[in-house]
């Protein structure tokens, strides 16, 4: 048994780690043909990329997939952390299971991810989800097997979560959720540690992948025809600092823009690690896409520094204005926190200035969630919830103003859209322009999913637009 700690995850040293190669135990392979299990995911797009190896591996061990977890012989809740309400509904869904498992008494449950990471979350289930079968956390994916059979044949609960990361595990089977588009990892962890935030506690020290093993995945991708990779990482813009001395995330994304893949992007990126080099690559090759993720959380520099995000409001809008100037066309969305602990009305009129100044063309709100373990979670927070709920309101109607004025820049023009499925109404298709806008549109022909076609915008939304195909 091995149980997670946080003054153990939050160390920071200059240990090394091996690259090795992943095999999978004959001794278990396709032991539980017949068996099925239901698979389901919380949270970010690591964590479906993660979902995508567990599925691989749960394939190996024999057991097919469905879609009700009535169905299942095994239930597996792949967990996010990032906030409070992915964490209830994980819980709640553990709730439903324990019902099942009262009509099934051999049903196999199981939690891994994020929450798993969670000392407080793993005591909980150690003393109120007796019924829970294994439990494995985020460094330890790959031992998913070897912990089901144990679980399964020892009848007893497994607990298998290490709060320090380990080696780099390469060559781990993988199902995609699609045949055209692909995540891949290419640096685990974050060592930023915003104040508010578990990710490094939960995600570990920040670890790149060797640029050999991507352009290879990369390679692989191309040839079984996909059109579209997002390169992953909790800092995917740390990619290489930890490994290389010359080579970073600008050299890598100039690598794979040379290779024939129809579009690249990346995500998520901190604005501490965002370089004129990657901007330069960005505003250079035209199958990255022009669309930026640049969270910025607050426009208060004061607010900034409390919660450790280590740039203030004036250098974030240099930084976002040079990508505006460098890289044509781009869209650049953002993530916001409303109600951090101390946030005054002023400190929120900076960040309505903010995003008067940026006029992004999409938002994530939030307010602010106490995440246990972070410094945050014992910061003074005297900001009533009434308060935060209307500062989010106000917010939420200036960026959808913002929404709505950038869609209606793009009512006349010709857009790239990769079709991603065919819509109820007869000749309807919809897909995401190149810069990640949403498009719904008509076409007098049958189009195959995952091409990419040239679209018309006639019409738009605050959340979407409309259009038909050009030829």
């Amino acid at each position: 048994m091995h149980l997670p700690d946080y003054k153990e995850a939050r160390t920071r040293d200059k240990r090394e780690y091996k690259r090795v190669e992943y095999s999978f135990s004959d001794d278990i392979k396709n032991k539980y043909i017949g068996k099925k299990f239901h698979l389901k995911t919380y949270g970010c797009q690591m964590n479906e990329h993660d979902s995508e190896n567990i599925e691989a591996l749960l394939i190996a061990l024999g057991f097919s997939k469905v879609d009700d977890y009535l169905d299942a012989d095994l239930v597996l809740l792949n967990t996010c952390s990032i906030r409070e309400n992915a964490h209830n509904k994980a819980f709640g869904m553990l709730g439903r299971l324990k019902h099942r498992k009262q009509e099934k008494k051999d049903l196999i449950v199981g939690l891994c991810g994020c929450m798993a990471q969670e000392a407080s979350v793993v005591e909980e289930i150690m003393r109120d989800y007796k019924f829970v079968n294994f439990v494995f956390g985020t460094h330890n994916m790959y031992q998913l097997p070897e912990i089901i059979d144990r679980a399964i044949e020892e009848n007893k609960q497994q607990i298998e979560v290490y709060s320090r990361e380990g080696d780099l595990v390469e060559g781990l089977p993988v199902v995609r959720a699609n045949n055209y588009k692909a995540y891949v990892n290419i640096i685990y962890g974050c060592n930023k540690f915003c104040t508010y935030c578990i990710v490094p506690y939960t995600r570990g020290m920040e670890r790149s992948r060797e640029k050999e093993d991507i352009l290879k995945e990369v390679d692989e991708l191309i040839k079984d025809g996909y059109k579209e990779i997002t390169l992953l990482g909790q800092n995917v813009n740390a990619y290489g600092k930890d490994l290389y001395d010359d080579y970073t995330l600008g050299d890598l994304l100039e690598e794979i823009a040379l290779k024939d893949i129809p579009r690249v992007r990346f995500m998520t990126s901190h604005p501490w690690d965002f370089t004129d080099r990657m901007i330069e690559v960005i505003g250079k090759y035209k199958n990255i896409m022009p669309s930026v993720h640049l969270p910025v959380q607050s426009g208060s520099s004061r607010i900034l520094k409390l919660m450790g995000r280590r740039y203030t409001k004036e250098s974030y809008l240099e930084l976002f204005n040079k990508i505006k100037e460098v890289v044509p066309g781009v869209s650049i969305s953002t993530d916001i926190i409303v109600g951090f602990p101390g946030e005054t009305e002023e400190d929120f009129l900076e960040t309505l200035d903010l995003v008067n100044k940026c006029k992004y063309d999409n938002a994530f709100t939030f307010i602010f969630s106490k995440r246990e373990g972070t410094p945050a979670c014992k910061l003074d927070d005297p900001v009533s919830l009434k308060e935060k709920e209307e500062r989010l309101q106000r917010l939420n109607e200036v960026v959808n103003k913002y929404f709505l004025e950038n869609n209606k820049k793009l009512e006349g023009k010709v857009v790239p859209v990769l079709v991603e499925g065919v819509s109820d109404k007869k000749n309807m298709y919809f897909g995401y322009s190149d810069t990640n806008k949403l498009i719904n549109f008509e076409s007098d022909r049958e189009i195959e999913v995952g091409s990419i076609v040239n679209v018309e915008i006639t019409s738009a939304k605050t959340w979407s637009l409309d259009g038909r195909e050009v030829k």
